[in-house]
């Protein structure tokens, strides 16, 4: 067969390819990072008991948006580190804005308070198990997180492996944030962010060596 031929062949069989398939992949894979994650949070820890009473403090909903957009941002951030060549600063940029804010709330709520109050409201009742808590709940996600980017082509392995640990962890503060009993602004500046902090640096050690082409 004749090189000409065989490159004809070879492009009559390969069909197109879809734009969107990493980010059905993402969507999967936040789907069962999600379920995981919920899954384990009813077996290990259990629904808060006063949750329907919850439902009408606005530091809980407070909550569940700080960890639904730390994801979405490193989804828009994770989802460009998996295609070679694309800009990753605006997204970069956007994944700061969510812990910023509550950095500013906890500096606020600590300001209003006096020096022997500033303590308790950092540590709260479980800042022991707080962040071992929200890194268990985000093995699923980190799990379906690096499946989704084998389908990829990252090209800075520990960064991506990072940035699938970020997600992973802000998944998992989101489900825990239905068990977790705290709602002071300066404990969750500290120990959801420790939380999430912990499977973002196993990402990064493990990036490297699952990710490689």
């Amino acid at each position: 067969m004749k090189t000409d031929e065989l490159i004809h062949l070879l492009a009559a069989d390969g069909g197109p390819v879809r734009t969107t398939a990493i980010e059905q992949r993402f969507a999967v894979a936040a789907a069962v990072g999600i379920a995981g994650a919920g899954v384990l949070m009813l077996g290990l820890f259990g629904l808060r008991p006063d949750l329907p009473a919850t439902l009408a403090q606005p530091m809980f909903w407070g909550k569940l948006v700080f960890a639904a957009a730390l994801a979405a941002a490193g989804l828009a951030l994770l989802r460009r580190m998996a295609r070679p060549g694309m800009a990753v600063r605006p997204a970069a940029l956007l994944l700061a804005v969510p812990p910023l804010l509550l950095w500013a709330l906890a500096l606020l709520a600590l300001s209003q308070v006096t020096a022997a109050e500033r303590v308790p409201l950092i540590l709260g009742s479980t800042w022991r198990t707080c962040p071992f808590n929200i890194a268990a709940l985000s093995v699923p996600a980190l799990a379906a997180g690096f499946w989704a980017l084998r389908g990829a082509a990252p090209t800075r392995l520990a960064w991506t492996g990072a940035g699938a640990g970020l997600l992973a962890g802000a998944l998992g503060a989101l489900v825990y944030a239905l068990h977790c009993p705290e709602m002071a602004a300066p404990f969750l500046a500290v120990w959801y962010l420790a939380g999430m902090a912990i499977p973002t640096a196993l990402g990064a050690v493990l990036g490297p060596r699952l990710l490689r082409w």
